[in-house]
């Protein structure tokens, strides 16, 4: 199973964006028409709710549709208000001891990974892993805050905005953890995830979020894909959240561990995961420094390391399937 990395220096929206779109949306129409188009709000109550909760998008949204053709379904689409329920299985750490870093693992199926990596200057310079075409799973910005997140681990879904355009829009517009956390309690997310941010100065927090309800905002460094209360133990048992969480606790708080030795640790179970029946391996895992204002994303034998100053366009692949070389069960 091959997974592509395409690293994609744009400043703002334009043909390389629109390349990337149009490659993706025949996917993602697929993904969003799944339960009709009936069941998802209409155009008008889409972009009411992005003027209303992410006003500095609009001019963004507006430039995103016109290159992606036009039209009430991309609209809709793009607006990520209410979009179908979606999920994934991760593992992430805010580490606060100088280098200041998050770094994080991220599971899902190969098959419906976008693959993308974008450096732009929207509202401001963001480089992140991108998601649903102009949203973000993880990403860091040229304020040196760094953001990333897992899914909560609820099948619950409300109203609200899908969470990698969330993602987006911190970055686009935070420059402080509490920032980022003020956005977190306004802006209403469809489904539950927790989110897990730190910035220039080491503060962090991890916010647990969940669909028509306020927030929980936690000092909490690791985060993998349950909240306080575990509601669906069949996920909680496939993608070992609990074990995961309490492995990473467990090396937090080895003395004198160094930010390398807790990133070789996502190299490993039960962090790392290659079980490719379960439809969730681990595509890629990423460390943001804060200082260098770089992200390094790494695999078993591979690492590829961009930062805003020293950006450079281009694909790495990775086969799944040949990460048998050695045995990651004992790290």
């Amino acid at each position: 199973m091959l997974v592509s990395l395409q690293c994609v220096k744009e400043d703002k929206v334009g043909e390389k964006w629109q390349k990337c779109f149009h490659k993706s949306w025949p996917y993602y129409k697929n993904w969003y028409l799944q339960d009709n188009l009936l069941a998802r709000p209409g155009y008008l109550t889409s972009v009411g709710q992005l003027e209303k909760y992410m006003p500095e998008l609009l001019p963004i949204y507006e430039e995103v549709v016109r290159l992606a053709g036009g039209g009430d379904l991309v609209a809709r689409y793009l607006s990520m208000y209410n979009p179908p329920a979606f999920m994934s299985g991760c593992t992430q750490v805010a580490w606060n001891k100088p280098p200041f870093s998050l770094i994080r693992n991220y599971d899902y199926n190969p098959k419906w990974f976008e693959g993308n990596v974008f450096c732009t200057n929207w509202l401001k310079p963001v480089m992140g892993t991108s998601d649903c075409n102009w949203g973000l799973l993880d990403g860091i910005n040229g304020d040196g805050l760094a953001i990333s997140l897992t899914f909560g681990g609820k099948t619950i879904s409300g109203d609200g905005f899908g969470i990698p355009l969330i993602m987006r829009y911190i970055l686009e517009t935070c420059t402080s953890t509490a920032d980022a956390v003020a956005c977190l309690l306004k802006i209403p997310s469809h489904m539950s995830y927790n989110i897990t941010i730190i910035d220039k100065q080491g503060e962090y927090r991890t916010v647990y979020l969940f669909p028509g309800k306020t927030p929980f905002v936690d000092f909490e460094k690791v985060a993998t894909n349950h909240q306080q209360k575990m509601e669906w133990s069949a996920y909680e048992e496939m993608t070992l959240t609990r074990e995961r969480k309490q492995f990473l606790d467990e090396m937090i708080a080895v003395p004198g561990i160094s930010r390398e030795q807790m990133q070789s640790k996502f190299l490993y179970a039960p962090l790392y995961n290659k079980d490719l029946y379960k439809n969730f391996a681990t595509l890629y895992g990423v460390q943001y420094d804060i200082e260098e204002l770089s992200a390094t994303y790494f695999w078993p034998y591979k690492s590829i390391k961009q930062s805003f100053d020293n950006f450079k366009e281009e694909r790495v692949h990775v086969n799944i399937n040949n990460l048998n070389k050695r045995d990651f069960g004992k790290g």
